[in-house]
């Protein structure tokens, strides 16, 4: 029978506050006799932790109604050991001059009957406890569990977002190879860039706002690369702390979704415009462009890099709104994160 460490020092630590609790109130009345009662309270709180143990993790775990037999054997059993059992714990304390008899019984049936309520009082005791420990231990265990799959479900996303990001990115450089430009070589030594960041420094759980500010950038500058002079980008931010931390990557699908859905599907002035404002702990990012709208119709869909952006965003902060409108020839993303209810 394998004993759990653990589990044995929980029971010994209910087991001291057991006797504190019962020594307390037995010296109440006789002060005079503290250090013998003190030594008597030890002795019986030592046996019925030890019984308590075993009821607990031991005795009550068979009982079922399947082996109903087995089962009234084993109470009947834990119920001799509290009773004549504690009895019997007494009178082999007092053989080896450690239990200092206080009172003497008429019968064993008396000094039963006298003892029998300390053993019933333990088993609430110690019952109560475990009651209370299991449910605290039950719902640590959901909570972690709660956590381990709110981080594979972050994984996940980051798993298919990065890949998607990288999948557009190359996109951008294949357009430039097929019309033999000068600027694919410039384009890769960018993609290059990102690629070091995303391996090197995109996969922990933070990084400095600095890191992701650079990233854009280095982002930005590859998508100018596909354009003329006729694009307008505005990239300008306020921030207060370039130090504080955010996820990786976590702003660039806005901006991302601003040149693939927007600038690159637009026909006359195209722009970005981005916004990005960090002060008090409170972010927000307004990223505008270009789009070109068929017969005023302003529906929204939403591609797997803002919908993978919400999921994220829903695991990672308990007060975050993200908006998306759609105008006549403007999008407007709104994306504003208290970065302090990070959870």
């Amino acid at each position: 029978m394998r004993i759990d460490k653990e589990k044995v020092k929980f029971y010994l630590q209910v087991g001291l506050a057991f006797f504190v609790v019962w020594l307390f109130d037995d010296i109440d009345n006789e002060k005079t006799t503290f250090f013998g009662r003190f030594i008597n309270n030890f002795w019986r709180a030592l046996y019925v932790t030890v019984l308590n143990f075993f009821l607990f993790e031991y005795i009550l775990p068979r009982v079922s109604l399947k082996k109903i037999i087995r089962s009234l054997f084993l109470l009947f059993a834990q119920f001799l050991l509290y009773s004549f059992g504690l009895y019997a714990w007494r009178a082999l304390g007092i053989l080896l001059h450690i239990y200092t008899p206080y009172r003497t019984d008429a019968t064993i049936v008396d000094g039963v009957g006298y003892h029998f309520p300390y053993s019933v009082a333990s088993v609430f005791f110690f019952g109560i406890i475990k009651h209370i420990y299991d449910y605290n231990q039950l719902k640590k265990a959901a909570q972690q569990l709660r956590i381990e799959k709110q981080e594979a479900e972050l994984n996940f996303l980051k798993s298919q977002t990065n890949p998607h990001f990288l999948f557009n990115t190359l996109n951008n450089i294949y357009s430039l190879s097929r019309d033999k430009s000068d600027l694919a070589p410039e384009s890769i030594l960018r993609l290059s860039k990102i690629l070091r960041f995303m391996l090197y420094e995109a996969g922990g759980e933070f990084i400095a706002i600095e890191h992701e500010l650079k990233i854009i950038g280095d982002y930005i500058d590859l998508e100018k690369l596909r354009y003329d002079e006729s694009l307008r980008i505005n990239f300008n931010y306020n921030i207060e702390d370039m130090k504080q931390a955010i996820p990786p990557l976590l702003l660039i699908p806005l901006v991302e979704n601003a040149f693939k859905h927007g600038v690159s599907e637009t026909r006359n002035q195209p722009f970005v415009d981005i916004h990005l404002s960090v002060n008090q702990r409170q972010l927000t990012l307004v990223v505008k462009n270009s789009t070109e709208v068929i017969d005023g119709d302003r529906k929204i869909n939403e591609h797997i890099g803002i919908t993978n952006l919400r999921r994220q965003l829903h695991l990672l902060y308990s007060d975050y709104n993200l908006s998306l409108q759609q105008g006549d020839s403007i999008f407007t993303s709104i994306l504003k994160i208290n970065l302090a209810s990070h959870v």
